[in-house]
């Protein structure tokens, strides 16, 4: 289980890691594996991992330099699940409009610019990484993606193709504010692909207490790629994941 922590100052949040041997993980004994980083050991937050072509990897978001103000996607190979085996690449940057909201009101930081919360999707060998832009204090924060264009090598920048568009952002006459840091999971029998969210339900509440988790199912369109849809109203009921037979 991975997670990001400091000592009380923003500029030290690193990437942590935890172990447990048990096959469930609510009961077994977690263990202290220690700080998850790349030789820069540059500032890092929302690390996720994923398998493709035999190989373990580790993505991110993190800072280029040691001074706030954008936040990068960048990709390491893994040794094993709690160490990284050399030096990170940089695979996105915020460069569309809809990636760089972020005003603060902070003497440190007056802007950010931010991809952070980077997760990945494969679908029949198919690789997609799905990220949150812009800031989280905004209602603008939304979701983008890039797709994996090369044949076996995902640290190569080039292989990887940045939407141009937002693929789910908010809806305000539905009442959805700041859509974004998502993850994904399948029904109980396989059959269904479901997005898992936070957002909103009115403006201007930014990162705090407001948010809720949101979860909806996805489809895939026919060249392989997802689709998310909208942000569906919570006053919309669904049906529940469906359930093994």
């Amino acid at each position: 289980m991975y997670f990001a922590a400091d000592d009380g100052f923003n500029k030290n949040h690193r990437m942590y890691v935890v172990e447990n041997p048990s096959s469930d993980p609510m009961e077994g004994t977690w263990e202290f594996k220690g700080k998850v980083y790349d030789p820069s050991d540059k500032w890092a937050i929302d690390g996720s991992v994923f398998e493709y072509s035999g190989k373990l990897y580790m993505i991110w978001s993190g800072w280029e330099g040691d001074v706030d103000g954008q936040q990068n996607i960048y990709i390491a190979l893994m040794k094993n699940p709690w160490t990284l085996d050399g030096e990170r690449v940089r695979i996105s940057a915020p460069e569309y409009d809809w990636e760089k909201i972020g005003d603060l009101n902070r003497k440190e930081a007056p802007h950010v610019n931010v991809n952070e919360g980077p997760v990945t999707l494969i679908n029949k060998k198919k690789l997609f990484l799905v990220y949150s832009a812009s800031g989280c204090w905004t209602d603008f924060y939304c979701l983008g993606m890039l797709t994996f264009t090369g044949k076996d090598n995902p640290l190569d920048p080039a292989s990887w193709k940045k939407s141009p568009d937002p693929v789910f952002k908010p809806k305000p006459e539905s009442g959805i504010y700041a859509p974004g840091h998502n993850s994904f999971f399948m029904s109980p029998d396989g059959k269904e692909n479901w997005i898992l969210y936070h957002a909103n339900s009115a403006p201007g509440q930014g990162c705090g207490r407001f948010r809720s988790p949101r979860a909806q199912k996805f489809i895939w369109k026919k060249d392989g790629s997802p689709d998310f849809g909208e942000p569906l109203s919570t006053d919309i009921p669904l049906a529940i994941p469906s359930e093994r037979k």
